[in-house]
């Protein structure tokens, strides 16, 4: 049947979102014959999203609160457009019952559960209250309604830590934090509140054991009005940070059938409770420090139920072969599930990887600006590699949303060849102009005990200097920063009738001269180039002005000493593209200047691996040695929300001092060294861009941003 002659007919959809989540419904929606509507804030206006639907409606101003957040608006855009349903997607308004009310009142099809069963699961406090009932194991904690400070400090004492913090209302990872002792609490409890209140407009709070060796599996179900109930598996999403997943697969490593087959079941009877409708996910915690075999009773523990699609269900569809935004049309159409429970197959392995727009070797900072490049040149075989995001090259990558930029998602016929097509597609993405996570997401799945299944919760921690070893700079590295830099400098060098202000090392009636110097991105090392160019006939008798694919020689030194020597040529083949040539080993690579360091930053993208060296110029005045200021700086584009000092208090080292709140996370800046405050530059409620300066301190010599500039001449 099809879905505008189902009971409840389906002809128009609008997509209440925004982002990779949009474009993937418009995708399903377009092949099932609807008609699509997107809507968009002022800083999406040009979104992909907007372009790809049939139509697209202005919601307000950027601030989510005036935009996606707003019922009134996002209700009073569907019936200007005519759209029969809305569609959530993840996230904004996904998991709010008021929405759904108003859906209803409007006789608008909310495509998702009845309000009763998001208010049901959505108070995750409520929530474990009635698992409890049901029989369902719940981890220790407190779900209680009173929430004094004191009595919520009492009651982590009583739970013993570490403990888990979390928003009441909460999910995606706002408003929660692990604490480790009581001394950590307070501060801690202020944050999620602080999170939790921005997020979800409720700052209740819920604690909980804290289990050091918890894997994250969660099961998908699906229930239509007709009372009909399945499970489509489970999926492992044991990695993360700060309880936010980066990889996601399915189905769960080592889990006995016996032990899917119980949890998914317990799963479907948590749904049916409820009532529920459409596309929901019960997670669980799974203890990895037991055997996962049925016969020992390895525990699973409910931890919550998200009433909506979530982030990495692709991975479902990949093991499953089923589409569930059209699982999801379909039933809010009041159709029956399109299959039964003994009808869904299990196939192969999925994994998936979440790209963001963040610098995770720099405590995971979210970052802005413009994407200059963005495809995967990658041609998948049978549909093993698949790409959904919410942007494309020439999108510019704001601080209003959250920074996931796309998810990469592989299948193979075991786990093994799923993890060679991730690392395989990992390394073919091109993606340049904003700083991603795609470097770590490679450590990540190539680290030995991921290949080997040991997950748990705590992974990215237990293997902190592993994932975030810097990688040195080869002697092959800094003769290719070389070469870019001598072609940065040619390419800009002034008109030839003045020579003599050139500085690509030209010289007249001799052989073409420069010295370059680099350090690495964290400050160490000081590596030289000294490059030599002879004279070709033709050049030195000025019947040519430059020798077409020059060949340099090259030498590279460490710290004074010589430690080896190549011959270079560069050529241009695109505006950030190029052909480097070291002793006849010729290298297509993507080259730029970091613009997050005013163009000092080489970096340079082959194969999916980045190489980053400071070039240490002296063609720049403002790189000259001055003096170090007194300042800290914001490190991201963001909004202060906490001064946690006073001026002309005295501070130690690691003392926080101001919280930003960025992409709907809070970032902590804390005192680099010991001093004190002398005064504060931005208010509670300021909006901030990076580099902008937050405070002053008194010992200015201390502050390691603000260091003395050591940068020489080339």
């Amino acid at each position: 049947m099809s879905l505008a002659t189902a009971p409840r007919p389906l002809r128009a959809v609008l997509i209440a979102n925004r982002g990779e989540i949009a474009c993937r419904v418009i995708r399903t929606a377009r092949r099932l014959g609807l008609h699509t509507i997107a809507v968009y804030s002022d800083a999406d206006a040009r979104a992909r999203h907007v372009r790809e639907a049939d139509e697209a409606i202005r919601l307000g101003p950027a601030a989510a609160g005036e935009s996606y957040l707003a019922i009134d608006k996002v209700i009073q855009a569907a019936q200007r457009s005519g759209a029969d349903a809305i569609h959530p997607g993840y996230g904004f308004l996904s998991e709010n019952a008021e929405f759904v009310a108003a859906c209803d009142a409007a006789e608008i099809i909310f495509i998702g559960p009845p309000a009763s069963a998001i208010a049901a699961m959505g108070d995750k406090a409520a929530a474990k209250a009635r698992m409890a009932s049901a029989g369902v194991p719940l981890v220790p904690g407190y779900h209680g309604e009173a929430q004094g400070d004191a009595l919520l400090r009492e009651e982590a004492g009583k739970i013993g830590y570490p403990v888990l913090l979390k928003a009441s209302a909460g999910g995606g990872g706002k408003g929660m934090r692990v604490v480790e002792s009581e001394r950590e609490f307070q501060a801690a409890l202020d944050g999620c509140r602080r999170e939790s209140r921005a997020a979800f407009g409720d700052e209740r709070m819920l604690i909980e054991k804290y289990l050091t060796q918890p894997r994250h599996v969660e099961v998908q179900v699906f229930c239509d009005s007709l009372g009909g109930g399945v499970y489509l598996f489970e999926r492992d999403c044991s990695v993360q940070r700060r309880h936010q997943k980066v990889l996601e697969e399915a189905p769960a490593p080592h889990l006995p059938e016996a032990l899917r087959r119980e949890m998914g079941e317990a799963a479907v009877r948590a749904a049916q409770e409820i009532g529920y409708v459409g596309a929901g996910t019960v997670e669980f915690l799974l203890d990895a420090a037991a055997e996962t075999t049925q016969e020992n009773g390895s525990p699973f523990y409910f931890m919550e139920m998200n009433t909506r699609l979530q982030v990495e269900h692709p991975v479902t569809e990949m093991i499953s072969g089923e589409d569930l935004v059209e699982w999801q049309l379909r039933v809010a159409a009041g159709l029956a599930l399109p299959k039964a429970q003994n009808e869904l197959t299990l196939t192969g392995h999925a994994i998936e990887a979440r790209l963001y727009a963040e610098d995770p070797d720099n405590d995971f900072l979210p970052a802005t600006g413009k994407l200059l490049r963005f495809a995967l040149p990658l041609e998948s075989r049978d549909g093993r590699i698949r790409l959904d995001s919410g942007v494309e090259a020439g999108d510019t990558v704001t601080m209003h949303y959250d920074p996931m930029l796309a998810k990469l998602i592989v299948h193979g016929e075991d786990r093994g060849q799923a993890l060679a097509e991730m690392a395989r597609a990992l390394a073919a993405l091109d993606i340049s102009g904003v700083t991603t996570n795609r470097r770590f997401l490679q450590r990540l799945v190539t680290h030995p005990d991921f290949i080997a299944a040991r997950l748990d919760t705590r992974f990215i921690e237990h293997h902190h200097d592993d994932l975030f070893a810097a990688p040195h700079a080869t002697d092959a590295d800094i003769a290719r920063a070389a070469l870019v830099a001598m072609e940065h400098l040619a390419k800009g060098a002034p008109r030839a009738d003045d020579p003599w202000q050139r500085r690509d090392g030209w010289r007249l009636n001799a052989p073409r001269r420069l010295r370059l110097a680099f350090q690495e991105t964290d400050g160490s090392g000081a590596y030289e180039v000294i490059a030599t160019q002879g004279l070709t006939q033709g050049l030195a008798q000025g019947l040519i002005q430059e020798p077409p694919q020059a060949t340099w020689q090259l030498q590279v030194q460490r710290d004074g000493e010589e430690t080896s020597r190549f011959a270079g040529q560069c050529q241009r083949l695109d505006n950030d593209t190029l052909a480097l040539t070291l002793d006849g080993h010729r290298q297509r690579l993507f080259a730029r200047l970091d613009p997050a360091s005013e163009g000092d930053a080489i970096v340079l993208t082959a194969a999916g691996q980045e190489s980053r060296l400071i070039w240490r110029r002296a063609d720049r005045a403002d790189h000259l040695p001055q003096e170090a200021e007194a300042k800290l700086t914001a490190p991201m584009h963001g909004t202060v929300v906490a001064l946690l000092v006073e001026p002309g208090q005295t501070v130690e080292k690691g003392t926080p001092l101001v919280v930003v709140e960025a992409m709907k996370m809070e970032h902590t800046l804390s005192a680099p060294a010991d001093g004190a405050v002398e005064v504060f530059h931005v208010a509670v409620g300021d909006a901030v861009a990076q580099g902008d300066e937050l405070l002053a301190f008194t010992n200015a010599e201390a502050m390691t941003n603000a260091g003395t500039d050591t940068r020489g001449d080339n």
